[in-house]
């Protein structure tokens, strides 16, 4: 039986994906991340089972580490121009 990861962890997991979400430098993407972050969270908060809750974890490290490797690529590709939605108006 796998042991329940503690509050910290997974409020830092938590943390980490948002992180790692507002370095795209797309508009488009960066919103994406953070949405899809917060969804995920908000779907398994009502999870009990420990090693479900172990399964979602390992599940959200692994898309960490994938957003962190996308945004250095995206990153070297990034388009110069910004989105309509980043542009204030003055």
């Amino acid at each position: 039986m796998a042991s329940s990861p503690s509050r910290g962890e997974v409020l830092s997991l938590f943390r980490s994906l948002l992180k790692t979400a507002s370095k795209f430098s797309d508009y488009n993407i960066r919103e994406y991340a953070k949405r899809r972050t917060i969804d995920a969270f908000r779907d398994n908060k009502s999870l009990s089972d420990p090693n479900s809750i172990s399964s979602v974890i390992m599940d959200g490290k692994t898309q960490l580490d994938i957003a962190r490797r996308q945004a250095t690529v995206y990153s070297l590709y990034a388009p110069k121009a910004k989105n309509i939605m980043e542009i204030k108006s003055v």
